[in-house]
């Protein structure tokens, strides 16, 4: 427990948007990666044994590549998966990057909220320290300020749309 590393957060949205948000590349490529920075979605088979390919673009043209193997998804739940830096990832100016054993983001459903709990189970207290250094907690705290932002955005049209598709059947 001492190597993983949480970062929570509660959006006003349900599980269900939330978790499209966070499952589907073109949603992905929306809000993925901190303030600043694109994220281009390489490889996406979501599914246990898939792979992920993520290269995330900061304001230089610095390309941050991370990797992995999905191990465990339960819909609307939990996603477990490996998570790894490139080796060519050089950009940060540190070859020795932290390693992390497994990823595991959890969704809890809360009504019309969803509860987002990020884990980063670690191979080392080092490891972990390493990753704080690089600023990790930052980082995911303004990534989650854009998918708070996209998926407020995309509630807003799904509930126009709703409301739309109810006005035409009450005619």
């Amino acid at each position: 427990m001492e190597n993983n590393l949480i970062i929570t957060r509660v959006f006003n949205a349900p599980v269900d948007l939330v978790w499209q948000a966070w499952t589907v590349a073109e949603n992905i490529a929306q809000w993925w990666g901190p303030k600043g920075y694109k994220t281009t979605i390489k490889k996406l088979d979501f599914r246990a044994g898939g792979i992920w390919e993520f290269v995330m673009i900061d304001e230089n043209g610095n390309e941050y590549p991370a990797m992995g193997v999905f191990k465990e998804i339960v819909q609307h739940k939990k996603i477990t998966s490996s998570d790894v830096f490139h080796s060519e990832n050089t950009a940060s100016g540190n070859p020795d990057l932290p390693k992390v054993k497994l990823f595991t983001t959890l969704f809890e459903d809360l009504d019309e909220k969803t509860k987002v709990t990020l884990i980063y189970d670690h191979v080392s207290n080092n490891d972990k320290e390493k990753h704080i250094q690089m600023g990790v907690i930052g980082g995911w705290n303004t990534s989650l300020d854009k998918l708070e932002h996209y998926v407020k955005t995309q509630g807003n049209i799904h509930k126009q749309l709703k409301t739309t598709t109810m006005a035409r059947v009450s005619k």
